[in-house]
């Protein structure tokens, strides 16, 4: 214990300099989220096979916390400290975990010094002692190596800036494994994440096992996707997508993040979005027959509870159980996007609104929201819900999730309640991080990596006092597009990261090119989890013109602009060595350019090839096509085939429309088109009669081009013929005539009907061969 107590106070004699000392977070410190305070110190300290990890003797939870840091370093490098309770030997290199008053009271503050001489973690709560060993952890893991590691020295004083520093998980919309949740939540541990909120509930599935109401999973828990992918292309038959997680899963997953120091806070959506549990109970809805077929349909679903007392008595019954599952002080109850056309229409719910003296729908959506948090109190918990509970009056001890902007929390904390900023604009992972095809698809908008980290925690509406009403900040995952598990993680990942430093770094610390130039260490860290990342907005995207003499013009150009590109014509893999890209180069048809991002002297992201023909320069996909207006503009994927690869594609489902920009028709040209088809599975009520249909001459229709605008002259008339039937790809051409100069051809196809849509895939223009 003596050599323990010398440690702490080596330690704090090191943090003295912190005020004098400016914070340095340079290449030798890749610590993500970026510390409060660090001093750089001289020299490293040596991580090897002989390095163990002392505890004082008879604290459970520092020899916890010493055994994961070494499982998390065998994982990583290969290497396994062994853990010992006791002061280390005279001399001896180690870790150390010591108890010990910081700078910071959080429950999370903790202090780290680096010396060649050894390494001490100092901290009063167990959570500060973990996110101390994570620190050791990242200061080991700066690159893919195996074997032993250099730590850099340095004196680290650390707390937390917001308290709620979460990511939302929606496993309704798709089911994810439970092996992919823990990996994710491994990584949320390690970037010092504390929150797990679980959207369990929704209208296409319920995924949590409630014992009192079995049929919740068992016609609650799986539906039939909409379109080809709902049929077995040899028999016809339904495909169910299915899945849910038992009591002992959830208990399972609940003591893992727990663990990590994270907390599952659980979502049982009310009263809307609640299509899957009234197939399972109609008798708590307002119809009585919920259409089981809408389950495999995306958008805002009008099914309501009935706001009754039977409905009371179920929703209680699975808030007991789930408040019996996660011992998370919070519950959230959703609360948004409940369209009322259900209540408006019956005649007892409007009775029902006279008696309770409440003023409309909005208010008798609130007295539902009171009457739920009435039962989560009563179990000592506290009620959270999306922002439209403000709507109507807000419950008296709720805490409002703003996701429709940050309005919601001002709104909140204004009226002294507590607020998590959530802001679908900025925080929503299902945007796409760049403008590559290559991206997974999602919503078409863009929420670049650093737009994440840009975002502002704290609003400039708020006095200070009400800002201390804004307990932090989430990342949220609404996954109708993630359909697989290492599409979620690679949506995302790394944006998550951005969000860590924005929930943990003080305001004055962050800096994006700090921030940026982690990325390395930053991507080998998530390699060495085992967690998917895009790494696409890196990467050099290529963009092919015709060019003089028969050559290709190739611009390279990556989706966040760091650091700089270099490439190859001759085949070889391009190095830090390589021709430096400075300008669109001029490329003979029959090479490849080979281009990598590299920043500093660390390769960013993967080698990209792009084979360059006259073909590939006369082609544009889908999304590099340019979509007609704002509507509901999405980045799809096709339905077929049910296994394997499926296309990508750009559209508005408002107006399915595309436009070239700048076709030259001096002379006619022939317009070829690889196109799909998508099921219209969204609802999106009255919306559906606004979507322009144009009237197909043949029976399965044209693809129709104009020029100089969608309303101009069309100058062809492709017949789709066999290609429009699907499933999968199919490919029409037709002959572009002679217009003189340079236009724009706007895109669309005829059809009767929205269902199903007709999409573009790519299109390519080619000199017309003209008989002599």
């Amino acid at each position: 214990m003596a050599v323990l107590s010398a440690s702490v106070a080596a330690l704090t004699l090191a943090s003295a300099a912190f005020a004098a000392s400016p914070a340095t977070n340079g290449p030798d410190l890749t610590l993500t989220p970026a510390p409060a305070q660090a001093t750089m110190g001289q020299g490293t300290f040596a991580l090897t096979a002989r390095t163990r990890i002392f505890v004082a003797k008879g604290d459970v939870e520092a020899r916890v916390v010493a055994g994961q840091l070494s499982d998390m370093l065998l994982k990583a490098r290969g290497l396994k400290p062994a853990v010992v309770e006791g002061a280390p030997p005279a001399g001896e290199a180690a870790i150390v975990l010591a108890r010990g008053a910081t700078s910071s009271d959080k429950a999370e503050a903790y202090a780290l010094s680096v010396a060649p001489t050894g390494v001490t973690v100092t901290a009063a709560k167990r959570a500060g002692l973990f996110y101390g060993a994570v620190s050791v952890w990242q200061l080991a893991v700066q690159d893919a190596a195996k074997g032993p590691a250099q730590l850099p020295a340095v004196a680290i004083d650390d707390a937390p800036r917001f308290a709620w520093r979460g990511f939302m998980l929606d496993s309704a919309r798709h089911f994810q494994s439970v092996d992919t949740i823990k990996a994710i939540l491994d990584a949320m541990a390690a970037h010092k994440l504390n929150v797990l909120h679980w959207h369990l509930v929704d209208d296409q599935g319920w995924r949590l096992e409630i014992r009192k109401y079995p049929k919740l999973t068992s016609e609650g828990a799986w539906r039939v996707p909409a379109g080809a992918a709902g049929r077995d292309p040899k028999t016809g038959k339904p495909i169910r997508y299915q899945g849910f997680y038992t009591q002992d899963q959830v208990r399972d997953l609940v003591a893992y993040a727990a663990a990590r120091g994270i907390t599952i806070v659980p979502e049982i959506e009310m009263p809307g979005h609640a299509l899957a549990p009234l197939v399972a109970y109609p008798q708590f809805g307002m119809t009585k027959t919920p259409p089981r077929e809408s389950m495999g349909d995306w958008g805002v679903f009008p099914y309501l509870y009935k706001p009754s007392d039977e409905t009371f008595g179920f929703l209680n019954d699975v808030l007991d159980e789930v408040m019996d599952l996660f011992p998370s002080p919070y519950i959230h109850v959703g609360g948004d996007e409940a369209v009322k056309d259900q209540w408006k229409a019956s005649p007892e719910v409007q009775a029902q609104i006279q008696a309770l003296g409440v003023k409309d729908e909005h208010g008798l959506q609130s007295w539902f929201i009171q009457r739920a948090e009435k039962h989560i109190n009563a179990r000592g918990r506290r009620m959270i819900g999306w922002d439209e509970i403000l709507e109507g009056g807000l419950a008296p001890n709720a805490t409002v999730m703003s996701w429709r902007g940050v309005e919601g929390a001002v709104a909140a904390a204004s009226q002294g309640h507590d607020a998590v900023l959530a802001p679908d604009s900025t925080l929503y992972m299902d945007r796409r991080q760049s403008a590559s095809a290559d991206e997974p698809p999602g919503r078409i908008k863009i929420v670049s990596l650093k737009d994440v980290y840009d975002f502002d925690a704290a609003p400039a509406a708020l006095t200070e006092a009400q800002r201390a009403h804004i307990l932090g900040l989430q990342a949220t995952a609404f996954t109708e597009h993630m359909r697989t598990d290492d599409r979620l993680e690679t949506m995302t990942f790394p944006r998550l990261i951005a969000v860590a430093e924005n929930g943990w770094t003080p305001e004055a610390k962050r800096d994006w090119k700090s921030f940026s130039d982690r990325l390395p260490a930053e991507t080998a860290r998530l390699d060495v989890l085992g967690v998917a990342h895009d790494t696409v907005p890196y990467e050099p995207q290529a963009t092919l013109r015709p060019a003089d003499g028969g050559r290709v013009s190739v611009a390279l150009a990556s989706g966040l602009g760091l650091g700089e590109i270099r490439y190859t014509l001759d085949g070889k893999a391009p190095t830090k060595a390589s021709g430096l890209y400075e300008t669109a180069l001029a490329v003979a048809p029959g090479k490849t350019v080979r281009a990598r991002t590299f920043l500093g002297d660390d390769a960013l992201g993967r080698i990209r090839d792009y084979p360059v023909s006259l073909l590939a320069a006369n082609t544009r996909n889908s999304h590099q096509l340019e979509l007609c207006g704002d509507g509901i503009n999405l980045s799809l994927e096709d339905d077929a085939p049910v296994n394997g690869p499926r296309a990508v594609f750009a559209v508005n489902l408002m107006n399915a429309c595309w436009v070239w920009k700048g076709a030259d028709l001096s002379s006619p040209l022939t317009l070829s088109a690889r196109i799909g088809q998508v099921p219209f599975n969204f609802q999106i009520g009255a919306d559906k009669a606004k979507i322009p249909l144009r009237a197909p001459a043949t029976p399965e229709g044209e693809l129709e081009v104009r020029i100089d605008g969608c309303g101009g002259q069309r100058i062809a008339a492709i017949p789709l013929g066999a290609a429009a039937r699907g499933p999968g790809l199919a490919t029409v051409s037709g002959v572009l005539p002679k217009r003189g100069g340079v236009h724009d051809l706007c895109l669309t196809f005829t059809a009767r009907t929205v269902e199903p849509t007709l999409v573009l895939d790519q299109v390519t223009l080619t000199p017309t061969k003209t008989k002599n």
